[in-house]
Formats: structure tokens, C-alpha cells, sequence
């Protein structure tokens, strides 16, 4: 299993993550749904307290991965393998990303 923190502007929103089998699922903390000042990261996810699952990488999320020639030299650069669009996120969504979204990874335990 892989895990990350979401960080909405700095402040971490919820977990993403993938399981042994490649489904995702993403929650947020229960902090952040309590608190109404704080949005939803995407309209695409909006707050709620159930958890949301997926046999694919969540559409919002795999839309901050890197395309074309872009993606081809962070996979070589970084030996990821061009269909692991979680370690591609993991990878290139630490900083510097377009929206005010980004991806830290949750060390394994």
C-alpha cells in the first residue's frame, strides 16, 4: 500500500492512496469537512466524510500528471514506469504544481 498527504494551499485536506490490488481511495480529515471556511479540493470531490474509491486514479488527481515527452523523461529520469500514474504523481506533485494542490508521500511504517 502507497499513501499520500493532499495539501490544499499548504494544509493537509486528506489521504490519498493505493492498495496492494491498484484501487485509490481518498478521504479527507474529518477536520477539514468540519470546518466551513475550508473548500473541497476539487468539484470533482466534493467534501464529504465517506471515503472514495476507485479502480482508477481519481480523475483530478491524474490530470496533475505530466503528458507527452514531459512524461516520458520523468518516467526515464526517475526509472517509474509510465502506467504508474501514483508514482508519477508521488513524483512530480511535491511542489511546483499548477493548482494550489499538492502531494506528499506518506513514508511506509
Amino acid at each position: 500500500m502507497r499513501a499520500a498527504k493532499v495539501l490544499f494551499r499548504g494544509e493537509e485536506a486528506g489521504i490519498l492512496s493505493q492498495d496492494d490490488e491498484g484501487r485509490f481511495e481518498f478521504q479527507y480529515h474529518k477536520e477539514w469537512i468540519e470546518d466551513s471556511s475550508k473548500p473541497a479540493i476539487s468539484l470533482t470531490l466534493p467534501k464529504t466524510i465517506q471515503t472514495y474509491q476507485s479502480k482508477y486514479l481519481f480523475p483530478f488527481f491524474y490530470n496533475m500528471l505530466p503528458e507527452g515527452s514531459n512524461k516520458q523523461l520523468v518516467c526515464r529520469l526517475n526509472r517509474i514506469d509510465r502506467n504508474d500514474y501514483f508514482g508519477l504523481l508521488l513524483t512530480t506533485a511535491k511542489s511546483d504544481t499548477i493548482g494550489a494542490v499538492t502531494i506528499i508521500k506518506i513514508p511506509k511504517q
